[in-house]
């Protein structure tokens, strides 16, 4: 596992692997985008890894020692929302009582499990390039868990690592030495309470409140999500722990419309905190890195990355 960049699929170029790899950046993410989007573009990655150009760019980025990983909000994907009429139990039920297609599904169900944890082994493989080191995130937001009575007694936490045990011993069936990230993020914030981690299971922290969180509760939202990074680490044991974090993010920054915003480094905090991270036991640090692709170039000119390079290799 190695320090990394995140960019959406179709601002993969040689430009950004020749900057990673000047700069000593060993790993680019390819992340579709997220939220209401989450399916059509993972389904649009799909597609442009079968083509020569694409697959072409790839192989570039290892020609130059740049791993390759996929980072996805997968669970629209792994859970086909067409079958909701005849399988309304495979989904969530919502707060008000109400089984509903709209996110995730319903983690206590073992046919809905089943069929997540055998679609994402499917997904793996196909994932041209890949690290054995996958990422496939449930849904984007708050409260998209299941509430169903069953999983009443699943916080979104255990929701999330239950699901994430059956799809790795599932992918491990073909890829042996797969691992499956973990993304402490939003709700899952908090360590799991009654489901334990399997072997493989690693650590991603993603600390999105203090970027977004706002309102009478913002303060507490942004001090819970700090106090969490020791019991996380606790929890995932030896596995290495990976911080995901938001510095290069200009899709965040833009408000995640286009034409993309100027972007602008806090290159003091981004030192600063690398060097807490590092303190604190993480093994690899990661950053979004979307809306700085080519549009933007056209627009700003080129980003420098060599501080994100300088930050990570500095320990």
């Amino acid at each position: 596992m190695k320090n990394s960049m995140l960019v959406h699929p179709e601002e993969l170029s040689i430009e950004w692997i020749d900057s990673l790899a000047e700069a000593g950046v060993g790993a680019i993410g390819i992340h579709p985008w997220g939220g209401k989007h989450a399916i059509g573009a993972l389904k649009e990655l799909l597609e442009m890894l079968k083509t020569e150009e694409y697959r072409s760019l790839v192989d570039y980025a290892h020609s130059r020692g740049i791993q390759v990983e996929y980072e996805l909000h997968a669970a629209g994907y792994l859970m086909p929302r067409e079958l909701f009429d005849e399988h309304p139990d495979y989904f969530r039920m919502n707060e008000d009582g109400q089984r509903t297609n709209d996110w995730n599904l319903c983690a206590s169900n073992p046919e809905a499990v089943e069929l997540f944890a055998k679609r994402a082994a499917e997904l793996a493989p196909s994932l041209y390039g890949s690290t054995p080191n996958f990422y496939f995130w449930l849904d984007d937001g708050h409260g998209l868990n299941c509430h169903c009575p069953k999983c009443k007694a699943l916080s979104p936490s255990d929701q999330q690592q239950l699901l994430i045990n059956r799809m790795l011993r599932e992918i491990r069936r073909y890829i042996p030495n797969a691992r499956m990230a973990y993304l402490a993020y939003m709700d899952s914030i908090v360590p799991p309470a009654s489901v334990s981690v399997d072997e493989g299971v690693f650590l991603e922290y993603a600390p999105f409140e203090k970027y977004v969180a706002k309102g009478e509760d913002a303060a507490e939202l942004i001090e819970r999500e700090r106090q969490m990074i020791l019991p996380l680490m606790k929890y995932y044991g030896k596995e290495p722990k990976k911080v995901l974090e938001y510095w290069y993010d200009n899709s965040l920054y833009s408000h995640w419309k286009k034409p993309p915003a100027k972007f602008i480094l806090n290159e003091e905090k981004m030192a600063k905190e690398t060097d807490e991270y590092f303190d604190m036991g993480f093994d690899c640090i990661s950053t979004f890195a979307c809306f700085l692709g080519s549009d933007y170039r056209e627009l700003y000119g080129e980003v420098d990355v060599k501080p994100f390079g300088k930050c990570v290799n500095s320990k």
